[in-house]
């Protein structure tokens, strides 16, 4: 038995599009399965605790966005059970990470039920699991500030807030450990990649690989804001760690002290100080 978790108001409705097309391929193969979905994230967390205790999981498909892959990995993380992401929102940046390409929706689907999963490092900060990226500084303020807005819709409400925040950021001071190592710096950013991107396809990582063990971990040291504004564009294209205000890391573990907060796949973990690992080997799923 199978559990497909669809959002299906993911992406302007791309969850409900991509979910039938799930089902319709399930059906044509003759795969047993089950529909989860609820009204909230809470609710749809529950509803697929309640199928796994209840079923014997031949594996999860999450039809959505970055959001619901991260609400089903919580649960999926160190068990046996097989995670898919068929990216159906915004960002899709877990499904970037593993390589996957949407142009063909039957061959992602026959991945799946064809083909054996293999394992994948995961980050886990704070007793959450994450895959993609986790970071502290000018972008987690600006999740904070678009989160309480209330237009624009969709990723044009980021860049909104983006122009907002940068008018009054400031870098902050930031005690990082990474590995036993101390360093004490002040930064605008740091962002602790087990995924090489976030934010629908800002490549802050792009070295970043899910089967070496080590986070890579990039801090930006304080610019100019026109010298930012200059820089940021090139985060789409990873190039941005030419630069010499950039500086990349690897370790295994990391902590971080600031008056900050931090996110991790797009999601609130809280105000520093936060402690993340990275951890081999925790998730099964499919990746090119």
């Amino acid at each position: 038995m199978w559990g497909i978790v669809i959002n299906p108001i993911s992406g302007q409705g791309s969850g409900a599009r991509f979910g039938s097309q799930v089902i319709q391929y399930f059906n044509q193969h003759g795969v047993a399965y089950r529909i989860i979905s609820g009204a909230s994230a809470p609710h749809t967390s529950a509803a697929l605790k309640d199928f796994l205790a209840q079923n014997n999981c031949d594996g999860v498909v999450a039809v959505g966005g970055d959001g619901l892959a991260h609400l089903v990995l919580q649960q999926l993380a160190q068990t046996s059970i097989p995670m898919a992401v068929i990216p159906a929102g915004t960002g899709n940046d877990f499904f970037r990470a593993l390589g996957g390409r949407l142009d063909d929706l039957e061959k992602e689907l026959h991945k799946v039920l064809f083909l054996p999963p293999q394992p994948i490092d995961l980050g886990y900060v704070d007793g959450e699991w994450f895959a993609a990226i986790m970071s502290t500084g000018f972008d987690s303020l600006v999740n904070e500030r678009a989160n309480k807005m209330r237009w624009p819709k969709g990723r044009m409400k980021y860049n909104v807030a983006i122009v907002r925040e940068l008018l009054s950021f400031k870098p902050r001071q930031y005690e990082i450990e990474i590995d036993g190592k101390k360093i004490s710096t002040q930064a605008m950013l740091i962002a602790v990649g087990n995924g090489s991107s976030y934010g629908g396809g800002m490549k802050a990582c792009p070295g970043a690989d899910l089967h070496d063990g080590l986070f890579d971990i990039m801090v930006l040291s304080p610019i100019s804001k026109v010298e930012f504004l200059k820089v940021f564009p090139k985060v789409y294209s990873g190039t941005h760690v030419t630069h010499p205000a950039v500086r990349i890391f690897r370790g295994k573990s990391i902590s971080i002290e600031a008056d900050a907060v931090a996110y991790s796949d797009g999601e609130r973990v809280g105000p520093l100080p936060v402690k993340a690992e990275c951890v081999p080997n925790s998730l099964l799923t499919w990746f090119e």
